[in-house]
């Protein structure tokens, strides 16, 4: 992780210690910047490959278990002032939602009682909103017709908005899509030498790099005020149509734009007309109450530093 990520104010005011529950792309990336900042830190991941590099990390304790279950609550020896939950799905389609999202997250408020947690982080996604049409979104938006994981999602929401008592803050940050070191699918594709990319390019992506993400999550945890729990969305705020974001990459890589294939795409994208929904995500909230900007301020900015990468 680099260096630029936290500046030593808000470092100071970082909780002393703090458990993440599910430590996959961006739970690891928030353990390693915590620890460089002297924060204890515990976590709990499904996955044992992943439990060794946490070890190697200097987590202090890693317990592998399914977070679902409530096996794992009396496995945590130590006392910590915050809970991150940024679990990803187990899988299994929309079962799999429901197993990781809306289980567990139950089972984690459930371990929280009593513990004088003084904070809760829930990382969720920005797929709740349904608009389309261009439209800019905000936190106010209704996600009365969002897709059904969308729906596990704000589900999930909901308990922790309904434990609210319990903490002294807690926070709801809907991410955009992240990308980052190892995850930049549509550069891996150009790269290969791929001139058609399957659907569409003219609807937004809204897009957030994952030290971005670990900056906004460290932020809110960083404020003990309960005035300021809530939803946030987390994006850079610089939509750009995913044709754009080809175009761009293929002529820093020195190749001709791909062409889209609207016929190729992927039985979930049929449902949808073989494109995502069209909207732009504002993080002007964020922004506002924590003064909050990323440092990867567009794609261009994120994409030219992981191509400046020997190895991405």
């Amino acid at each position: 992780m680099s260096e630029h990520l936290l500046p030593d104010e808000l470092v100071a005011n970082l909780p002393k210690s703090v458990i993440i529950f599910g430590c996959g792309y961006i739970g690891t990336a928030l353990a390693e910047v915590l620890l460089a900042a002297g924060v204890r830190v515990g976590a709990l991941t499904r996955n044992v490959e992943k439990a060794a590099r946490l070890r190697e990390l200097g987590v202090h304790e890693v317990i592998v278990a399914d977070l679902d279950s409530e096996a794992w609550h009396r496995q945590f020896s130590g006392a910590y002032e915050s809970v991150v939950n940024c679990v990803s799905s187990a899988g299994g389609g929309i079962d799999g939602y429901r197993k990781s999202y809306l289980e567990g997250q139950r089972s984690i408020l459930k371990w929280t009682k009593g513990r004088g947690i003084q904070s809760y982080l829930y990382t969720s996604s920005t797929s709740v909103y349904p608009q389309d049409g261009g439209v800019r979104v905000d936190e106010t938006a209704d996600t009365t017709d969002a897709p059904l994981t969308g729906q596990v999602l704000c589900e999930s929401e909901r308990l922790l908005a309904d434990a609210a008592d319990t903490f002294g803050a807690w926070y709801v940050l809907r991410l955009a899509g992240i990308y980052g070191p190892r995850r930049h699918y549509l550069l891996d594709l150009l790269r290969s030498g791929e001139s058609v990319i399957p659907g569409v390019g003219d609807y937004f992506l809204n897009l957030i790099h994952r030290d971005d993400v670990v900056t906004a999550i460290c932020t809110a945890l960083s404020c003990h005020q309960s005035a300021t729990s809530g939803i946030y969305n987390v994006s850079d705020d610089q939509p750009a149509s995913k044709a754009e974001l080809a175009a761009w990459l293929a002529e820093q890589l020195g190749q001709v734009s791909p062409r889209f294939d609207p016929e190729h795409v992927s039985p979930r994208l049929q449902r949808r007309g073989g494109r995502m929904p069209s909207r732009q995500i504002s993080s002007a909230k964020l922004r506002k109450t924590f003064g909050w900007s990323p440092h990867y301020e567009d794609f261009r900015v994120g994409y030219r530093d992981l191509l400046g990468m020997e190895k991405v």
